[in-house]
């Protein structure tokens, strides 16, 4: 115990600063375990055989020279894993969709480039691939679907190519067509892009037979989820198999789900009883691993004569490719759900086609459905207000929904969820953003540049973002024998800083420093549940059970320490990692002299649930100057507001803006997955698959603000991982149709120089 003190320092916060990430040490050092750095002795290494045609039928595959080769272990094909069911879904699971679901390895009919029909096992993964080259594949090529908003197709002999259809309504839609003063009419289309992490997917397996555990590494984005479904799958029990996470070079969406190479290696771990090692190459990982986006939208909306909506109609087809992979109807659910945005709309009809081709299959990209849906809204509102009269702002401020309205409900339910917009202040960030872009000054410099030659023009784009999926997060919180702290989560990180927010939470509650908190993730074998990350969900579920196991522990710790010091826990207090009493001088005991004296006694474990989603929003500001040679577009200024309710670190959110924002303008001008007639995924190496590089991403403005904290968690938190994607192209083509002045020119993303160029020439 330490010497008599007087409590005169005070307590350090850090929930609201923008400290340094406790992640950034060991990759800064070249420490980094990701999936590719993770061997074990003895293993084999996996290599897949793909389909080279995007439709037809598997008539025999011939392996004999594979397994000539010396160092070929093993081939798989569909009989050696026919009693493993398909991949299950983790949201939006329809039962009408099921059959449509994705087995490991194809059986009697392949239906994308790219799709697994065997498997290598060999010493090493050169020996593998010469023999993945080596097994020849009988297939009867079939005609491929290619167009999803085009006729239906057989997709087997009792089903075809349309699985399901999304619907969506609230309002009577059809009679506010009939007293509309007017009709406002388009036809918009986002191309296939995905989010294309640095780090391609990777999963290592293997089995400890003295222990009966099956570990799987290379996890990542829900661990927990994928450990129960694989055990399930292969005959396993969710407590004798672990999923360990390392460090992930990226997510967005695409990482992390279960692709049928997760489930191959983790089966061949068991049969083979050898450590079974998968990565995949830049070429697979662009024509297997999930794409994302492809819809095109038949919209309509119904206006008064100031431009006020009085209802909208939506009609829209989504390209999933080949199979229902585990988001299952997740992404047509949201852009049908999530359509109207920020703006009052008394009559809505959504009908979405979800319609099987013969491309990669589809899942989710961050902000699914909704960087899609908000280009389409978007557009529809620069369309009203060239039907109006009026400019771009001043048509979204007519229809906004104001603040003296929230909580709004929309009248419709996502995600398993119904939307209730928690609280926002659109109007404010519209004004804030603006004055950020200095949109008068903006306005007059281009009219001025614009009358000198120069294709110029500005845009605007608002938004509103869904986060903080429940229903539930846990959190155990232990202090060491060294004082230090443990937070042991059931969530992963995927680059967004997750140790370091969830340590800045932890340090205030307890009241120590937040360096001393040591955050772990996406470690099974350390605690049983866990949602994992994805819907920027972590800051706001993860933050809160922190908080709550905390609080709890800090109550503990001061109850315990009270019998020590033979005082009341009332009167004492932790201040950067010491136990003092308040407001006057006496002893002191630092929470490493706590532990050791009451061993295993300071951990608390709490969950936080939650039933409804909350709603942060935000605005986008873009200005463009087009080169009409060219059909080049150069961004001359971007700004960005976001209301977060309360940003933890604000340099985080920040830095995942500016991330997201990177990613929205690949989509929006240079990112398409393209397919010839006969479904040939032409975008196979980064020279064919533009994304945007240090060159093309401009400086950006960003502003968070904390104008609306949401009333359904005690500290106002709301998610901060997509809301620098979501509006991008939307943005960008309003801005473009200024610079051209023609209203409504940009109807496709992504907006390519081709297709600009064109455009200019129309001019």
């Amino acid at each position: 115990m330490g010497q008599p003190t007087k409590m005169t320092a005070s307590k350090q916060k850090f929930v609201g600063r923008s400290v340094a990430r406790l992640e950034d040490r060991p990759l800064l050092l070249g420490q980094g375990r990701f999936a590719a750095d993770i061997s074990f002795p003895g293993q084999w290494h996996m290599r897949v055989v793909r389909s080279p045609v995007a439709h037809g039928k598997l008539l025999g595959i011939d392996a004999s020279a594979a397994l000539a080769l010396p160092g070929v272990h093993a081939v798989w094909t569909y009989k050696d894993v026919a009693h493993i069911p398909p991949i299950p879904f983790r949201l939006t699971g329809l039962v009408e969709l099921e059959p449509y679901r994705q087995f490991i390895l194809a059986n009697d009919t392949v239906r994308y480039v790219g799709e697994p029909v065997a498997v290598i096992f060999a010493t090493d993964q050169y020996i593998a691939e010469d023999a993945a080259e080596m097994v020849e594949l009988n297939i009867e090529t079939l005609p491929p679907i290619l167009d999803a908003s085009g006729d239906t197709g057989p997709f087997d002999a009792e089903r075809a190519t349309e699985p399901s259809i999304i619907r969506k309504s609230f309002g009577d839609v059809d009679s506010a067509f009939k007293a509309a003063h007017d009709v406002v009419s388009l036809e918009l289309s986002v191309g296939r892009h995905s989010g294309v992490p640095m780090e391609t997917r990777g999963a290592i397996a293997r089995y400890d037979e003295a222990r009966d555990i099956l570990e799987m590494h290379g996890a990542a984005k829900v661990p927990w989820w994928n450990r129960d479904h694989i055990a399930q799958m292969i005959g396993r029990t969710r407590t004798n198999m672990h999923l360990l996470e390392g460090h992930v070079g990226g997510g967005f969406g695409i990482r992390g789900e279960i692709y049928p190479e997760d489930v191959l290696v983790c089966a061949a771990a068991l049969v083979f009883k050898k450590p079974i090692k998968w990565i995949e190459d830049r070429r697979e990982h662009l024509i297997s691993a999930n794409h994302s986006r492809q819809q095109q939208h038949r919209i309509r909306a119904a206006i008064d004569a100031d431009g006020h909506i009085l209802a909208i109609d939506d009609e829209f087809f989504h390209d999933n490719g080949a199979y229902m992979r585990t988001h299952a109807a997740t992404v047509p659910d949201l852009a049908a759900a999530m359509l109207p945005g920020p703006y009052r709309v008394p009559a809505y009809r959504a009908v979405g086609h979800i319609r099987l081709t013969n491309k990669t299959p589809c899942g989710t990209y961050r902000a699914p459905g909704r960087y899609e849906s908000t280009f389409i809204r978007e557009r529809l509102m620069d369309a009203i207000a060239a039907k109006v009269g009026v400019d771009g702002v001043e048509i979204r401020r007519r229809n906004l929904i104001a603040k003296a309205e929230m909580p709004y409900d929309l009248h419709l339910d996502t995600l398993g969820t119904h939307i209730v917009y928690d609280s926002g202040d659109y109007a404010l960030l519209l004004d804030k953003t603006l004055a950020l872009a200095g949109w008068p000054e903006l306005q007059a410099s281009l009219k001025k540049r614009r009358a000198a030659g120069e294709l110029l023009g500005a845009g605007v784009a608002m938004f509103v973002e869904k986060s903080g999926l429940g229903p539930s997060d846990t959190v155990r919180v232990d202090i060491m024998s060294d004082g230090k702290v443990e937070v042991v989560t059931g969530v992963a990180s995927i680059g967004q800083g997750v140790e370091t927010a969830m340590a800045q939470i932890a340090a205030d509650a307890l009241g120590v420093d937040y360096a001393s908190i040591n955050v772990v993730h996406g470690q099974t074998d350390r605690i049983d549940t866990g949602a994992g990350a994805f819907a920027s969900r972590v800051t706001v579920m993860c933050g809160e059970a922190t908080r709550l196991a905390s609080v709890k522990l800090r109550d503990k710790a001061l109850k315990l320490a009270a019998e020590l010091m033979q005082t009341d826990a009332a009167s004492l207090d932790i201040v950067n990692g010491e136990i003092v009493r308040t407001g006057r001088i006496g002893s002191s005991m630092t929470l490493a002299e706590l532990a050791q004296a009451w061993p295993g006694e300071l951990t608390a474990t709490d969950t936080f649930l939650s039933s409804h989603m909350v709603y942060p929003y935000g605005v986008h500001v873009c200005a463009v100057k087009v080169d009409a040679d060219t059909g080049a577009v150069a961004i001359e200024r971007y700004a960005i507001g976001y209301d977060v309710g309360k940003a933890v670190n604000p340099r985080l959110v920040e830095s995942q803006i500016a991330g997201g924002f990177a990613q929205g303008l690949g989509g929006a001008l240079l990112e398409e997955f393209v397919y010839d007639e006969n479904g040939e995924p032409l975008s196979v190496t980064f020279a064919d698959y533009l994304m945007p590089t240090s060159r093309e991403v401009p400086p950006v403005s960003i502003l968070v603000t904390e104008d609306a904290p949401s009333p359904l968690n005690p500290m106002g938190l709301k998610g901060a991982g997509e809301g620098g994607t979501n509006p991008v192209g939307a943005a960008i083509a309003s801005a473009i149709d200024d610079a051209l002045q023609q209203p409504g020119a940009i109807t496709d993303l992504p907006i390519s120089p081709q297709r600009l160029k064109a455009l200019c020439q129309k001019n």
